[in-house]
């Protein structure tokens, strides 16, 4: 179990979310409840039916329907806006719609502005489209790369050679999406006399994309104010992307002189908002006769749609640094590829990058393991990083931080009845049932390091520009003149329970109670104190963004403490020592500002930017998980049951548990629907075959088991509060768990995700199990 928190303190405690009361009553504040700006129109968009054409836009009959203010199409677009900036170069630039080109079902093709969205949604269907259609490429691997790059950390060449086994195989990791149960919603408000563009979106960062958004528009980073609502209804990554439809709608409000508002139905979100990369990689692992993991070495086709949009290709490059996994291995290679495809680009996803490597590291490890005739538990024992290494520097680059690999491997098979679920798998197989068991082990970095995506740069290319490196976090914490403290804070949450947890750790720092704090979570770019590293991903909140609230409070609490020493009263009531600071200032101890408020920025170290070697900590943390999983396969259908799964973490020092435990069974969910329900598909010309909730599969309450779920504490010797990111972690460690049960089960190694009930059933069609 964690480590429990000191007495007297709140951080540690699962004290119950303070969001939660607002929510049950139905007194949220979502993006669509806002209205910001009085008399706001309202847009609908135009989006491209096909794949891939050329296109002729005329808008001139919607502008004949009475009620409509104007439409801008993709050529307006081109002339009041710059394309997105990328990552890496590419031959296709994206703007905020298409240009004479549509490269995807559900590219936007023009923006309808009227006063009510009935009358926009009339008059979108009157713009007249032309299309001449393209020849679509849909599959990734019929596609011309246009970015390569290849990596070398030891002699992978040589281990391979010289080892007893050698695992080949290509594995597939389809494109899915995390279906956040609100869409994204856009407001915006020109005021041309400051020239600035005021914009509300359901925005949860990096805001990196801040200054991509704004350069779009043309426009200095001052000038782009953007705020985000209270309340969000999910993201998982996916509401990063919203930020194009900020320029678009941007764009509509500045061309037409009033402010506009959109948001997005179902529809549009499955066909254009964003989902994950697709993967396609080639992966040799060379073992000893004893199981030592001697070499890896990755061939990576990366598709990220039709466009690459920032921040990719970061999805190939953001594990850069943990190639190697939770092993030891010292021979690691790499070419990573990517291509663009006729489909909706991709952009972040819970994982984000860790589902697409660890299906082929953990899928290699339980192939090996058959092969060499050992347990795959005892593979994984004898290949994993010891807690004496700690902290571990990988070929790459990581340097993870803290963690015992091998007393989480023990407490997951002992938590699962790891032998007892291994006999069962016989005895069962024995009657003909189809029963297995599968294990991953994964290594969950969090707080991204911002300098990580250079890597697509060669060394040279990167010592041209100025170098990027690090995560940094901001807060503000202030009491007034009667006491009331009131936390700000850019991290953008979008349910995780940020506010309870600040509330918590500044309890702590100023002796008070977490129910005296109010926690200001909504942000402002114009006010919140913020950095390019701000926002909710890569699980950064524990590590980074409560620990500048604990600094912001920190600075606070010395001006308390020099105040009460000041007047020689070291007990005096935090209510006293405010109404001094605010009504007395003559009467504060020489050279103390009057007032309380303190604002902290606080970076995680360690973050260096790529060395010339091409190695990168990618990420400032690294917790660790063991998941064992247990299924049984219906003969008749193919259906996959998990009958029971386990999940062991080490997250270093868990800021409140019960927030922790949630954010594991949110993340099990989406890796359990990426293994058996989720793919986004498209046919041979581009059509969108997953264009409803009818189609895309995503699972429900009663289609999953309830996973047990231990934790384990080793704190992070780099963070401020000793904690690491958890809410990434089984999105990254289930689809693997679950592939690794059912090939178990099917004695076969050539498993696809997803595993639905039809694949499945045409695999026992094939002759297997």
């Amino acid at each position: 179990m964690s480590v429990a928190s000191k007495p007297g303190t709140w951080v540690g405690r699962s004290l119950e979310r303070v969001e939660d009361e607002a929510l049950l009553r139905g007194r949220g504040r979502f993006m669509d409840d806002l209205e910001p700006v009085p008399h706001a129109w309202h847009a609908a968009i135009v989006r491209s039916q096909l794949a891939h054409a050329h296109v002729r836009v005329d808008p001139s009959p919607a502008l004949e329907l009475p009620g409509v203010r104007g439409v801008l199409t993709g050529s307006d677009v081109a002339r009041l806006s710059k394309p997105f900036p990328a990552g890496i170069d590419s031959p296709v630039p994206q703007y905020a719609a298409a240009v004479e080109t549509a490269r995807y079902v559900g590219e936007p093709l023009a923006v309808v502005v009227a006063r009510d969205r009935y009358v926009a949604e009339d008059a979108a269907e009157l713009v007249a489209v032309d299309y001449d259609p393209l020849e679509p490429v849909v599959d990734v691997t019929e596609a011309e790369p246009i970015h390569e790059r290849s990596f070398h950390y030891g002699d992978a060449d040589d281990a391979l050679a010289r080892a007893h086994l050698v695992v080949r195989t290509t594995f597939r990791v389809p494109r899915f999406t995390c279906l956040p149960l609100e869409c994204y919603g856009v407001v915006c408000d020109w005021d041309e006399a400051a020239g600035r563009l005021t914009a509300w979106a359901n925005f949860q960062g990096p805001f990196t994309l801040h200054g991509v958004a704004a350069s779009a528009l043309g426009l200095r980073g001052d000038r782009l104010r953007l705020l985000t609502p209270p309340d969000s209804g999910g993201s998982f990554g996916i509401k990063a992307a919203v930020l194009s439809y900020v320029v678009l709608i941007g764009l509509a409000s500045r061309a037409l002189g009033v402010p506009v508002r959109w948001t997005e139905d179902r529809l549009e979100h499955l066909a254009g908002s964003a989902v994950a990369t697709g993967r396609v990689t080639e992966l040799e692992a060379g073992f000893g006769e004893d199981g030592e993991l001697l070499a890896l070495r990755y061939d990576a086709l990366e598709d990220v749609g039709a466009y690459v949009r920032a921040p990719e290709p970061a999805t190939l490059y953001r594990m850069h640094g943990s190639l190697s996994g939770a092993y030891r291995v010292r021979n690691v290679a790499v070419r990573n590829r990517v291509a663009l495809t006729n489909t909706v680009p991709s952009g972040l996803n819970r994982g984000f990058g860790g589902p697409q490597l660890y299906f082929g590291l953990e899928r290699t490890m339980a192939i090996a393991a058959r092969r060499l005739g050992l347990d795959p538990a005892e593979l994984a024992r004898r290949n994993l990083v010891a807690a004496e290494d700690m902290p571990y520097r990988t070929p790459s680059g990581a340097l993870y931080d803290s963690g015992d690999y091998a007393a989480c491997l023990d407490r997951a098979l002992e938590l699962s009845g790891y032998d007892e679920l291994r006999r069962h798998a016989e005895a069962a197989r024995e009657e003909g049932r189809l029963a297995g068991v599968g294990l991953a082990c994964v290594v969950e970095p969090s707080i991204s390091n911002m300098g990580y995506i250079t890597l697509a740069q060669t060394a040279v290319e990167r010592a041209a520009t100025p170098p990027k490196s690090g995560n940094a976090e901001g807060a503000s914490v202030a009491i007034d003149p009667l006491g009331g403290i009131t936390v700000r804070v850019g991290t953008t949450p979008q349910g995780q329970g940020h506010r309870t947890v600040c509330a918590q750790v500044v309890a702590d720092e100023l002796g008070c109670d977490p129910a005296e704090v109010t926690v200001l979570a909504e942000t402002d770019t114009a006010t919140t104190p913020w950095t390019v590293a701000s926002g909710n991903y890569s699980s950064r909140f524990s590590g980074i963004g409560a620990g500048a609230v604990q600094a912001a409070a920190r600075k606070v609490r010395a001006k308390v403490d020099a105040i009460r020493e000041h007047v020689g009263d070291p007990e005096l009531a935090l209510r006293k020592v405010a109404g001094m600071a605010h009504w007395n200032p003559e009467g504060l101890p020489p050279g103390l500002e009057p007032g309380l408020v303190a604002v902290a920025f606080v970076a995680a170290p360690n973050l260096d930017p790529p060395d010339l070697e091409d190695r990168v900590a990618s990420s400032g943390a690294h917790g660790f998980i063991v998941d064992v999983c247990a299924v049984e396969i219906e003969r008749a259908t193919g259906e996959v049951r998990v009958t029971d799964y386990v999940s062991v973490h080490d997250a270093g020092v868990l800021l409140n548990p019960r927030l922790a435990d949630g954010q594991v069974l949110g993340g099990f969910a989406h890796g359990a629907g990426a293994a058996l329900f989720e793919a986004h598909r498209y046919d041979e010309d581009g059509n969108l075959l997953t264009a409803s909730l009818v189609d895309y599969l995503a699972p429900t309450a009663p289609d999953l088991p309830t996973p047990r779920i231990d934790h384990l504490c080793t704190p992070s010797p780099f963070t401020p509060l000793g904690a690491k990111g958890v809410g990434e972690g089984n999105a990254m460690s289930a689809p693997v768990a679950i592939a690794n049960a059912v090939a178990d089960a099917l004695g076969r190694d050539d498993v696809e995700l997803p595993l639905t009930a039809p694949c499945v059933w045409e695999l026992l069609q094939e002759g297997g199990a």
